[in-house]
């Protein structure tokens, strides 16, 4: 990696690095921070698996380059890439992270702003050329279908320890009967489940967007981390903001926001009505995601952005917070 590394800073006109500090946090891939001569920048090693190809450089690379070339600035700079390399270069941005219960109405105007200022710009010739994001869903049924196929990798767990056979309850006894439920009152709207999302009521999302990816700066927020973004439905955008486990967005702020961003979508009716429907399918595909710890590119993933941490500890804190948030679903 440094040998690229360096490559990569030397075409740039960086120079050599000076100094190097792994940055800790990083969920999906190592972070660090280089100092060169004209300054520190940020580095990112992106994560790639056999069982996850998705193009997690690509992704922001192509988003955060799209956001500053139209002028929205509250990201890192892009700098530049190594495909081949997997590894990014980003302006370094000095913050602190929010803590849960630290989240206010002005964060969350803030966050709302960013993803209006995104958009503004998605009629745009260049936006088209976007990817879609992960897990992109345009109807009810594939909003469904993708919190299905988590489920069903969940039912792969190979039960080798006792919390591998712990996750194997929770998912039979817990998880899945809340989400059939959650399932069949989705199938029952009397809005049509298979209709497309009109195109013209797309947006580009941040996607994976909360709290839990941004820093508090003397200038405000600035969000980070758009590996998975593209183009995707706004409602699943405002639920995996509202559904993040990492740094909750308490609901109190949920028709704030959805005003904020209804110049997205024609008023927002209709967006509010999805996002109703929405929320719950959502609560459980985030526990899905916190039950990857025991799927193998979960655990490959998570060894590779945070050697230094207890497999065992990170796997009892996330059956901990999963059977939490079914206790609040199952109320």
């Amino acid at each position: 990696m440094l040998t690229n590394a360096t490559t990569l800073f030397e075409s740039f006109g960086l120079g050599l690095p000076r100094a190097i500090e792994r940055l800790p946090g990083g969920g999906n891939n190592r972070v660090f921070r280089i100092e060169t001569a004209a300054g520190p920048v940020l580095l990112k090693e992106y994560f790639r698996h056999a069982a996850d190809p998705r193009d997690r450089l690509g992704a922001e690379q192509a988003f955060s380059r799209f956001a500053w070339k139209h002028g929205v600035r509250a990201l890192p700079r892009p700098l530049a890439c190594d495909q081949a390399a997997g590894i990014g270069l980003y302006e370094f941005v000095p913050g602190k992270r929010l803590a849960p219960g630290e989240v206010t109405a002005e964060h969350v105007a803030q966050a709302a702003a960013f993803f209006v200022a995104v958009n503004r710009h998605r009629h745009e010739p260049d936006a088209a050329g976007l990817p879609l994001a992960s897990e992109a869903c345009f109807s009810l049924a594939e909003h469904l279908a993708c919190v299905d196929r988590r489920v069903a990798r969940l039912a792969t767990i190979e039960p080798e320890s006792d919390l591998d056979r712990q996750a194997v309850a929770l998912v039979a006894t817990r998880l899945l009967p809340v989400w059939n439920r959650a399932r069949a009152t989705v199938a029952a709207t009397s809005l049509s489940i298979d209709a497309p999302l009109a195109t013209a009521d797309r947006v580009i999302s941040p996607s994976d967007f909360g709290f839990h990816n941004c820093l508090a700066t003397s200038a405000g927020l600035t969000f980070i981390d758009f590996e998975y973004a593209g183009w995707d439905d706004p409602a699943k955008t405002v639920c995996d903001f509202f559904c993040q486990p990492a740094v909750p967005v308490p609901r109190e702020h949920l028709e704030r926001f959805l005003s904020a961003i209804a110049v997205l979508a024609g008023g927002g009716d209709a967006l509010r009505g999805r996002v109703a429907l929405l929320l719950p399918v959502y609560e459980l595909k985030w526990c899905c995601i916190m039950l990857n710890e025991f799927l193998p590119a979960g655990i490959d993933r998570r060894s590779f952005a945070r050697g230094d941490e207890s497999h065992e500890a990170r796997q009892l804190n996330q059956i901990r917070k999963v059977q939490a948030a079914l206790t609040l679903l199952d109320a």
